[in-house]
């Protein structure tokens, strides 16, 4: 087991460094020209190129990337080339907004993509199966965005029941959470109801139900372990995704986090923040992917007897 988390994790690292390569050469090419975007766009040449030249933006690029890679092997993402404020202190700053907002997302899809996804199961072929599907096919179908606004527009709107914009406590959190996170319910709801289905007509279910077991200990305790497996994995990746698609989210309902940085970053061409922000957004996806190998390899007995006939 051990060499098995050594090796993903070597693996993670090599995806992280991936990262941190493509994201740096990307800014590069944003459209713009940050000594203008910062000085305005009567600066003269002379002045626009003792600003490149304080920032370092006109040294070569391998130069450039070989001072940025040996700041973050320091712990160090640089200072923000609109105020000069620590990338670092601005990110940590915001992102518990973030993570908060994910993981109420995250809850909300995992909870009612089983829900939906057993129910579907059991009622298969039924009215109820098909609305549930089509919930879901709306839920996989719909942009994020299109469904924040629907849900200003009904719960804040017409019946003022939720605020539509900002921080603050639980009632500002649920609107972006239901929006971010009924993607993901739909594709649980059809994993889960898909995987359930499969297990239905296995021998071990029969003579669970010869032996007498109640119907329900046999669903939830014996069926949805076994469904549950191929819906961890995209659960791992969902979360992730759910993090980096906070952007689309916290632009709708205006609320400050990591996704709103990298907004206005994107807008500034802010170079330092947008790569600080989409490292440590990748650190975030890669550690998530990490754990849920691991939890999968935890949960399913067979995979950890095929590492133990491996290692011998």
């Amino acid at each position: 087991m051990m060499d098995y988390v050594l090796r993903r994790l070597g693996m993670s690292l090599l995806v992280l460094f991936g990262s941190l390569v493509l994201v740096f050469f990307i800014v590069q090419v944003l459209p713009g020209d940050i000594a203008q975007m910062l000085l305005g766009e009567t600066i003269s040449t002379e002045k626009a190129d003792e600003l490149r030249a304080h920032l370092g933006l006109d040294r070569p690029l391998a130069e450039q990337f070989w001072s940025y890679l040996k700041q973050v092997l320091q712990g160090e993402l640089g200072r923000s080339y609109v105020n000069q404020e620590s990338v670092l202190h601005k990110l940590l700053t915001n992102l518990p907004a973030t993570i908060e907002l994910t993981l109420f997302a995250s809850a909300i899809a995992i909870t009612l993509g089983i829900l939906l996804g057993v129910t579907a199961a059991i009622c298969r072929d039924s009215w109820i199966d098909s609305i549930i599907r089509f919930i879901s096919l709306f839920g996989i179908c719909t942009p994020n965005f299109w469904i924040g606004l629907l849900l200003i527009l009904i719960f804040s709107v017409h019946l003022n029941w939720f605020p539509s914009i900002g921080n603050g406590g639980l009632r500002h959190l649920i609107l972006p959470s239901v929006g971010l996170g009924i993607t993901g319910a739909g594709m649980l709801a059809r994993l889960v109801r898909n995987s359930m289905l499969e297990v239905v007509h296995k021998p071990f279910v029969r003579t669970l139900r010869a032996k007498g077991i109640g119907e329900g200990r046999i669903i939830f305790r014996h069926m949805l372990r076994n469904a549950i497996i191929p819906a961890v994995t995209m659960a791992g990746m969902m979360i992730g995704e759910m993090l980096a698609g906070s952007v689309v989210t916290e632009t709708v309902f205006a609320r400050q986090g990591i996704g709103k940085v990298i907004v206005d970053a994107i807008g500034a061409k802010d170079m330092p923040m947008i790569q600080g922000a989409v490292l440590l957004t990748a650190v975030f996806y890669v550690s998530i992917s990490l754990l849920v190998d691991i939890a999968y390899m935890m949960i399913d007995p067979r995979i950890r007897r095929m590492m133990r006939a491996a290692g011998r």
